[in-house]
């Protein structure tokens, strides 16, 4: 609990000083396409999927963690975790789904607060969190100035995932109830990409989004709410001062 209320003040503290945006979507909806071409076009992308394989990485706390609940048939034969073997489990099972969250989500969060931090460092006025489940766990929604949801229709959903991973349609269906429906998360969004169309139509709504958080001057409302905040602190520190030696 600790360890979470310090993450949190972090947050907090970097969010004063910069703004974030989340970017989710569901499975096979094509967010992963939308977060390379704002890579591409600059923009600095932190991908939760890229920091959870980093955080049950062979021999980690959470490798041992997985390895105690889910038993040796997770691993695949060097060892490694068999994400594949992984996903059917939690996919078809709510309890080992929530117990795989609970083990991996306060890691993938710490690792993904230290990676903001180094944008903030190099001076960006922004940062992109690509998070998948970004509305089911609701634990960095706090912190963000807007939310993106990639969103395409159910039948566009269903036959991609298929065709993408080589499932049934029973299987896929299976995978795609497992998240928070798209129609409630594009709800629950400040923006919406609508990806159910051709690569040029999204492409032009990347590119919308982009000069939009280019263009945006929030960066600069909260860096003088912060710096006022410090001179604040400052001044308060020399006055102390000063009544301590008069």
């Amino acid at each position: 609990m600790t360890g979470t209320v310090q993450l949190q003040s972090n947050m907090s503290f970097v969010y004063f000083s910069m703004f974030l945006v989340g970017l989710t979507g569901g499975i096979a909806s094509g967010k992963s396409t939308v977060s390379s071409q704002l890579k591409e076009l600059g923009c600095p992308v932190i991908d939760a999927d890229v920091v959870a394989r980093k955080v049950v990485e062979f021999q980690s706390p959470a490798y041992r963690l997985i390895l105690k609940h889910f038993g040796r048939e997770v691993l695949l034969e060097n060892g490694e975790i068999d994400r594949k073997k992984l996903g059917q489990i939690i996919f078809s099972n709510p309890e080992k789904r929530r117990l795989l969250n609970s083990i991996t989500h306060p890691l993938i969060h710490k690792e993904m607060f230290r990676q903001i931090l180094l944008y903030f460092i190099k001076g960006y006025r922004y940062v992109i969190l690509d998070v998948p489940l970004l509305f089911e766990t609701r634990r960095l929604t706090r912190f963000l100035s807007h939310t993106v949801v990639v969103y395409c229709d159910p039948a566009t959903q269903l036959s991609r995932l298929m065709q993408r991973d080589g499932l049934s349609h029973e299987e896929a269906e299976q995978r795609i109830a497992a998240q928070m429906p798209l129609k409630e998360k594009r709800g629950l969004a400040s923006h919406v990409m609508e990806n159910s169309g051709s690569r040029e139509d999204t492409h032009r709504q990347i590119l919308h989004l982009h000069t939009k958080l280019e263009d945006s001057m929030e960066f600069l409302v909260v860096r003088a709410v912060a710096l006022a905040a410090v001179a604040g602190l400052g001044g308060l520190f020399l006055y102390t001062v000063k009544l301590l030696i008069s």
